[in-house]
């Protein structure tokens, strides 16, 4: 029983401080894709979702702890997601886990997240020095949060507010702040930033923005939302291609970043302020 409804998410949890891979609780995407009208035979995108965790930590055989940067990428189309609170107790039970160097973790993660979404999961294990070097990084584009406004309905996204001049071809990147949405099990609040990258009917980005808001109340996953946005632009503008991506905030250590082309590119894993 793979249904969200049957994973650790919104239960009290035991905290378990030892490596227990058996944690990790998969939950097939075909029922959000099925809702989408898609399948993993038709979907039409690639991508990745990047997560970082910033609590990832271990013990030497020494018994001394270390503390690091964990990032994994997930295929999109892999056959799960691997649901978020599962994944930061699977974390957890690494703190007093012994592992001899960080590429022994780094395999270990890699087979056991690999087994979980059903493909290849690739896993970097970061020391805060290399996190400081890196740094932080800005959205590309043109941020459209200053537009003027107006909406009152947030209860569900509203692909008809999207206008574009299909008699204009344009090639144009925008982006957005104010994604907001809430987890479909605990109603939590999920915030994020957007970027809608395309070529294709010129799109109103007053219209893009007032779309994006009327997520504030919508009850879903990160993957969906972005799932979601990518379907309902390339209905709408026809594109030559289309690239959605989120940057969404941590929550318990974890965030979620979804990226969804008609590309070949997979992008840079970059730290926004608000990450």
């Amino acid at each position: 029983m793979n249904s969200v409804e049957h994973s650790p998410l919104g239960k009290s949890s035991e905290y378990i401080a030892t490596y227990s891979p058996e944690l990790l609780f998969p939950i097939p995407r075909a029922t959000k894709w099925a809702e989408l009208g898609l399948s993993a035979e038709t979907l039409p995108y690639g991508g990745v979702d990047y997560w970082n965790c910033f609590e990832l930590s271990w013990l030497l055989p020494s018994g001394k702890p270390v503390v690091a940067i964990g990032e994994f990428a997930i295929p999109a189309d892999s056959p799960n997601i691997i649901e978020s609170k599962s994944f930061k107790l699977y974390l957890n039970s690494l703190n007093q886990s012994v592992f001899a160097t960080a590429q022994a973790l780094r395999e270990v993660l890699e087979k056991d997240l690999s087994a979980t979404a059903g493909k290849p999961v690739t896993v970097r294990v970061r020391s805060l020095d290399e996190a400081v070097r890196e740094g932080l990084t800005a959205l590309p584009g043109r941020c459209i949060d200053d537009l003027d406004i107006s909406i009152s309905n947030y209860a569900a996204p509203q692909p008809e507010l999207l206008a574009c001049d299909p008699t204009q071809i344009v090639e144009q990147c925008l982006h957005s702040h104010l994604l907001k949405s809430n987890c479909p099990v605990t109603g939590q609040p999920d915030w994020g930033s957007v970027v809608v990258e395309y070529r294709g009917a010129a799109l109103d980005p007053a219209s893009l923005l007032a779309y994006l808001v009327s997520f504030r109340q919508h009850a879903d996953f990160h993957e969906q939302c972005v799932e979601r946005i990518f379907l309902d632009l390339q209905k709408r503008l026809q594109p030559e291609y289309l690239t959605v991506y989120a940057r969404y905030v941590r929550r318990g250590g974890l965030d979620i970043n979804p990226y969804r082309t008609t590309l070949a590119e997979v992008p840079a894993n970059r730290r926004l302020v608000r990450q």
